[in-house]
């Protein structure tokens, strides 16, 4: 397991690759926050670009990505070596001089400690009228031994993302992925000691699950799922 860097962990390769063939699951969750990329975007904590390389377009002047972890900077370096729109550092936020039309947090912030501060950074780095956009896990109550073993601090609540934050307004607040939840919380009753979710595992809950939670996510209303997507305007 890697350790923590400067209050950032980094994020196990296992996991990121596994991950990188969730495209169903990207690309769902992708297409609440297309609408407000464009111009120059900065993502951070960007792992192997599993949602880098579904978003891009000829809207985005170009995408900054920020890692931690040098196995991931070395992928996103050979993912991305043609596209000169990309720049891609090992940076935190606050050290940008840089403003952004959008900043993306996605399965991110719950890596991060102190994530007020963060967001704080965040929204000062943002342009008047850009998006900050953020996805994480949700339910406080499901956090177990994969959120340790992959660093998350936490899991948030809805309580979370209604707070007031400084320069920003609320354009957007859901949760994503109900059947999700419900294979989640399974898992975690039926495999307590497992380290890591298998690429089968994944393979079912992208393929076979995912498109469930499209139509249960509606007819839902919104109101249950495994993530929450938070969308804000600086103003």
């Amino acid at each position: 397991m890697k350790k923590k860097k400067k209050n950032v962990f980094i994020y196990p390769e296992k996991i990121t690759e596994a991950f990188d063939g969730a495209d169903f699951h990207i690309r769902y969750c992708l297409s609440f926050i297309k609408r407000y990329l464009y111009g120059d975007i900065l993502e951070v904590g960007a792992g192997c670009g599993s949602f880098t390389r579904h978003y891009m377009s000829k809207k985005i002047f170009s995408t900054t990505l920020t890692e931690r972890d040098k196995k991931n900077i070395s992928t996103l370096n050979k993912k991305f070596k043609i596209n000169k729109k990309i720049n891609i550092v090992n940076k935190d936020v606050k050290n940008f001089d840089k403003k952004f039309d959008a900043i993306l947090y996605l399965h991110v912030l719950e890596h991060i400690k102190n994530d007020h501060s963060e967001i704080k950074a965040a929204t000062q780095r943002l342009k008047k009228n850009g998006f900050l956009i953020i996805l994480v896990p949700a339910h406080s109550k499901m956090y177990g031994n994969l959120d340790r073993i992959v660093g998350h601090y936490r899991r948030y609540e809805l309580d979370f993302f209604k707070n007031k934050f400084k320069s920003l307004r609320q354009i957007d607040l859901k949760f994503l992925d109900s059947s999700g939840y419900a294979l989640y919380f399974l898992n975690k009753m039926l495999f307590k000691k497992e380290k890591y979710p298998s690429k089968f595992k994944i393979f079912v809950w992208d393929k076979f699950f995912t498109p469930i939670s499209i139509i249960l996510d509606f007819i839902l209303r919104y109101k249950l799922g495994k993530g929450i997507l938070a969308v804000y305007k600086k103003y």
